[in-house]
């Protein structure tokens, strides 16, 4: 049995077993850079009423989803702010958001003077709990934000006949979703309207920051296209009139980023395609060790991939005294000093988070999303390169090798004094 990398042994995975071509992302390319000099020498840098990068990526993002219209726009979170504001939800008004997801999915309704209302998520899937979702509904609710969380398609069956029930807004927030399909469509054409994010660490990436709204509504879409330059109407108009129509700010998308996204997007379904090859050989290998829960796609959808998330379980261990917690704290120890990127990731529930807090929101209110933060690690962006497969063999064998040692950090996990991150400190005793 090899010694672990945190007692002193040999790491597994050192600096010549991941070289940026293996794990770098995003890929860049001659296309990419091409691109970029097309804008240059152009001389149009931002949107503009013709055939330029952006509405150009917009066309061939429309098609590619399955949607009539797209609108883009300077991130994602302003994606999301904007596809409630075409809406016209009135301020004050309740807004579902899933209280596991990136804090953006609830700062797109609070620009919006809009108040989320948290829900509870499916323990398998990571997504909004349905059932959940519809207990949280009251006479001031007007729309679901609906999370594709790490890549997986929420149950857009059971939402949208909630949202019809109801006569809610639907909402994707397919931030993390880009290529994922569910009963054979593409997420962002599944709701009635969709914001995607365009950061440069997305499975369609940008130089820096973009976003994307999708939608068959033409109402919305012109709704979103009016307020994301000053509530001016560009399309169709020969020259800017400088009328705004609407209060609305600057939320534009560059044509430099614009024709860097429409350049990853001729590679998008082949990178995809790989990634799916090599996180399902990682996966194989993880799922035959004891105690570790690999992501789940029900046989209805298909997973992007931007997120891997690992959950541990102490009682198939037969380690039952031992803390959830604990126990994924000793290994994203022994993990990282073996080299595997792992990392805990969302580590409070998005009620949690000190802004949320202070406005009377308890993490404890969300049991799910606390038993999955606390028993769970996860594997970002790595994989997401289409050539990472030799990396992720290598991390398995670093699970692997890891596991030859249970026993003595089962052990020492029991002994360690583990408070979850959320937790009050006043509870602890500090």
């Amino acid at each position: 049995m090899s010694r672990l990398a945190m007692f002193g042994g040999t790491r597994t995975l050192t600096a010549e077993n991941k070289e940026p071509a293996l794990i770098g992302w995003p890929v860049v390319t001659d296309a990419e850079r091409e691109s970029a000099l097309r804008v240059l020498d152009s001389g149009q840098f931002t949107s503009n009423n013709t055939d330029g990068e952006v509405q150009l990526l917009e066309r061939e993002w429309a098609e590619y989803v399955g949607t009539a219209h797209c609108a883009a726009v300077s991130n994602g979170t302003a994606a999301i702010e904007l596809a409630l504001a075409a809406a016209g939800i009135e301020p004050g008004a309740e807004v579902l958001v899933p209280a596991f997801t990136f804090i953006a999915s609830a700062i797109g309704p609070v620009q919006r003077s809009l108040t989320p209302v948290f829900v509870d998520i499916d323990p398998v899937t990571f997504c909004m709990d349905p059932a959940a979702a519809e207990a949280a509904i009251t006479p001031r609710t007007r729309a679901i934000v609906v999370v594709h969380l790490h890549g997986l398609p929420a149950d857009m069956t059971a939402f949208r006949a909630l949202a019809d029930r109801y006569g809610l807004l639907l909402v994707e927030d397919a931030a993390q979703s880009h290529a994922a399909t569910y009963l054979g469509a593409r997420t962002g054409s599944l709701g009635d309207i969709a914001t995607f994010s365009l950061n440069v660490v997305k499975n369609l990436p940008t130089c820096g920051e973009g976003g994307l709204v999708t939608t068959d509504s033409a109402d919305l879409h012109r709704e979103v296209e009016l307020r994301r330059q000053f509530g001016e109407r560009l399309q169709g108009a020969r020259e800017r009139d400088y009328r705004s129509r609407r209060v609305a700010g600057n939320e534009k998308l560059s044509a430099v980023q614009a024709a860097f996204a429409r350049a990853q997007l001729t590679r998008l379904d082949e990178y995809h395609e790989a990634r799916t090859r090599n996180v399902h050989a990682l996966l194989d290998r993880l799922g035959r060790l004891p105690g570790v829960v690999t992501p789940y796609t029900p046989s209805d959808r298909t997973h992007a991939w931007h997120i891997l998330r690992l959950r541990f379980d102490p009682v198939a261990l037969g380690r039952p005294e031992v803390a959830p917690g604990a126990l994924r704290a000793i290994l994203h120890r022994a993990l990282r000093a073996e080299g595997a990127p792992v990392q805990p990731y969302q580590v409070v529930p998005l009620p949690g988070q000190p802004a949320f807090r202070e406005l009377g929101h308890r993490a404890e209110d969300f049991p799910v999303t606390c038993e999955v933060i606390e028993d769970s690690l996860t594997l970002q962006r790595w994989h997401l390169n289409p050539a990472s497969g030799p990396v992720l063999q290598r991390i398995a064998d670093a699970f692997e090798k890891v596991w030859e040692h249970l026993d003595v950090l089962c052990t020492a996990a029991a002994g360690l004094d583990h408070r979850p991150a959320w937790q009050p400190r006043e509870k602890a005793g500090v």
